[in-house]
């Protein structure tokens, strides 16, 4: 239970990868705060974790991206537990797929305002609460900004900005005991799965590109590493890009 007493806020954490490592900590005595778009999907993410593992789950449905949702998160969080140790930034909408030139200012503004956005109105939120606790920031970027991947413009300038913005909050905030990191996943998604069965001959030819064979598990894989990341193991590791992509996301 190395999250005992702990409280942990997940963007997106109703489905998908946050669901996954919202799992991970509630599996180690973590009570979380999740937010999403969806009231439906927060609700049933609520009741499965608390019937599951007797933990305290309280969540916010809203835009991350409009300046006013940061606070309400974060004010769930102290009104719940009183305190804040972990920030999880996960949450993020874009148009992948569509080409640079392609692009509109609208399709653009998306990625930036679900993911930069959202990341910097939470991070600032938060920071006096972590500042308490000596918590821990954890930012999701992609290995779709690392590599420059085809069809990711605005989502690819997104997640870069988020490791930007993390990299200098390292450094700004590591006097007060914080630790800023990133974590790049590459996950097996219920959209993933569909593609496999939609598109098998190119789903194996993906996974050859993955040298362990597999993507990643979003409870066991990437939620593991988060914990480790807010854990006391990993208090002197700041800054730090993770590429959690089965040997696939190399870079010097």
């Amino acid at each position: 239970m190395k999250m005992k007493s702990k409280t942990v806020i997940i963007t997106g954490g109703g489905k998908g990868i946050g669901f996954g490592v919202a799992t991970a900590f509630a599996k180690e005595g973590a009570d979380i705060v999740i937010t999403g778009r969806q009231e439906s999907a927060l609700a049933a993410a609520k009741e499965k974790l608390e019937s599951a593992y007797g933990i305290r789950v309280g969540y916010v449905a809203g835009d991350l991206g409009l300046e006013e949702t940061a606070p309400k998160v974060v004010a769930k969080a102290i009104e719940m537990t009183g305190r804040l140790d972990v920030l999880i930034n996960n949450a993020q909408a874009s148009k992948s797929g569509v080409m640079l030139a392609d692009h509109t200012k609208a399709d653009f503004d998306l990625a930036i305002n679900s993911g930069l956005y959202a990341t910097f109105f939470m991070m600032r939120a938060a920071f006096p609460y972590l500042k308490e606790t000596q918590g821990s920031v954890i930012n999701f970027a992609s290995g779709a900004g690392l590599a420059g991947r085809l069809g990711q413009s605005s989502y690819a300038a997104a997640k870069e900005g988020i490791r930007g913005l993390s990299r200098v909050a390292a450094t700004e905030w590591g006097e007060y005991g914080i630790n800023v990191n990133v974590v790049c996943p590459l996950v097996e998604t219920e959209q993933l799965k569909k593609w496999k069965e939609e598109y098998p001959d190119v789903y194996a030819k993906t996974i050859k590109g993955v040298p362990l064979g597999r993507f990643g598990d979003a409870e066991k894989d990437i939620g593991r590493t988060c914990l480790f990341l807010a854990s006391e193991d990993a208090s002197y590791i700041s800054g730090e890009t993770i590429t959690l992509q089965g040997g696939s996301g190399l870079r010097p």
